[in-house]
């Protein structure tokens, strides 16, 4: 795991505003911190080359672009060695159904929140991912039925003296 990057109050005050609307104005982001617009500018574009702000994205609707289906897979394998998982893991990240992919502790192997249109698409998805692959022992899928929350907001500790 890297170490964190050093962040001042300044900087997770804009991050706070970013995680809420990264279209906000660096004016705007400026008069909310205490800093001129140029400071601003300089410390996202600090966060953005060091990795802290890893992407800039519009947030969507799965249900309103024709993915209202979320599954949850839970991925079981024989074999954890590197150059076994290896192939299902360049699959995975090619796989733009795929939201996200954790690799866990516990019984499962890996956890799979993906998005999809129907479960035949699901069952295609199942198919491209893991038939034929001798180390995938099994694989557990579990339907959402709704969702009481979603967001890619990172709690920060902001605004501490």
């Amino acid at each position: 795991m890297a170490a964190p990057t050093t962040l001042d109050r300044f900087d997770l005050a804009i991050l706070d505003i970013l995680q809420t609307d990264n279209t906000t104005p660096q004016r705007v982001i400026a008069q909310a911190v205490n800093l001129s617009a140029p400071a601003v500018q300089r410390r996202i574009q600090r966060l953005q080359s060091t990795g802290v702000i890893r992407a800039n994205v519009a947030v969507l609707d799965p249900e309103k672009v024709g993915k209202p289906l979320t599954i949850i897979v839970e991925v079981h394998l024989e074999n954890e060695r590197p150059d076994r998982t290896a192939p299902l893991r360049a699959r995975i990240a090619a796989e733009e159904a795929v939201q996200q992919c954790y690799s866990v502790t516990g019984e499962a192997d890996y956890l799979l929140v993906v998005t999809v249109a129907s479960m035949a698409d699901y069952e295609a998805l199942t198919r491209r991912l893991f038939e034929g692959d001798d180390n995938v022992r099994r694989f557990r899928t579990s339907v959402a039925l709704g969702c009481l929350k979603a967001g890619l907001r990172v709690p920060l500790d902001t605004l501490q003296p």
